[in-house]
Order: structure tokens, then sequence, then C-alpha cells
């Protein structure tokens, strides 16, 4: 297999990955909504939750594809195999390290919304600011602001 063959084949499977992540897109609990509603909760919830809420994100993924092809180009027979192996992990290991970083994981605050249609809007922040259960409250783009 030449190298721009495996070269296609990584890059086919880290956007295939890609597109995992966007799982929720399109979703009216994180689409931009403004309007007027009550506060019903507020929960305390992890932050950086990776693809599909396995704490993997496209860091990890990205990594192991490149150390991967990387271990790829070393030795032969076995010891290629080894070596490919060795490289994803390493790659899986620093890309994740990387995004965790750069992620900031660690704790938001996740808010149910009652709106006066009688719908429910579902947004996250990184703070929980001084809002309470049965606050009055304007949304506006999946920002919550006292009314």
């Amino acid at each position: 297999m030449s190298m721009l063959t495996k070269f296609k084949l990584a890059l086919t499977a880290l956007l295939l990955l890609s597109l995992a992540a966007c799982d929720n897109m399109g979703t009216r609990a994180n689409a931009p909504y403004s309007g007027y509603g009550v506060v019903q909760s507020i929960e305390i919830v992890q932050q950086g939750g990776g693809i599909g809420g396995t704490g993997m994100g496209l860091g990890t993924v990205a990594g192991g594809v490149i150390g991967g092809i990387l271990g790829n180009q070393v030795g032969g027979g076995t010891g290629k195999t080894v070596a490919t192996v060795g490289g994803v992990a390493a790659g899986a290991y620093v890309g994740h390290q990387l995004e965790k970083g750069k992620t900031g994981t660690g704790n938001a605050y996740k808010f149910t919304i009652r709106m006066d249609d009688g719908s429910y809007q579902t947004l996250t922040q990184p703070t929980a600011g001084s809002f309470r259960n049965g606050d009055r409250v304007r949304v506006e783009n999946g920002v919550i602001y006292r009314q």
C-alpha cells in the first residue's frame, strides 16, 4: 500500500470521526434562540466530554492517526507492526494531552429554561452567575441574561 493511499485512508477516518462529533448539531437544545422564560434547573456538568461523551476528542484521534502513519514507516515485518501500534498509542496520548490543555475540561453549568411559549431550552455556560431556580430570564443567541 502506497504512502498516498495510507494518507487518504487516514484522512477519511479523521473526517468520519469529525462528523461523529457533530451529533448534537441542529437540535433545538443547542441552537441559538431568543426569548423569555423561567429557570427550571441548574446542574453542574463536565465540560469537554469529547466525541460522544467518551472523553476522546479530535486531538486524540488525529494524534493516533499521525502516530500510526509515522510508526508504519519504521522497520519491517513484526518490528513494523510493533512500531505502528506504538506510534498510534504515543500519538493518541500526545494528542489527548495537547487537547486537554487547549479545551480546559472542567465544570460548567447546564440551565434548563421553560420558555414563555411552553418549550424548554437547555444551555450550558461556564459560570452559574447569580442565577437561581425560578429566576425570570432572557435568552439571546445562546446566552442567558437577567430580565
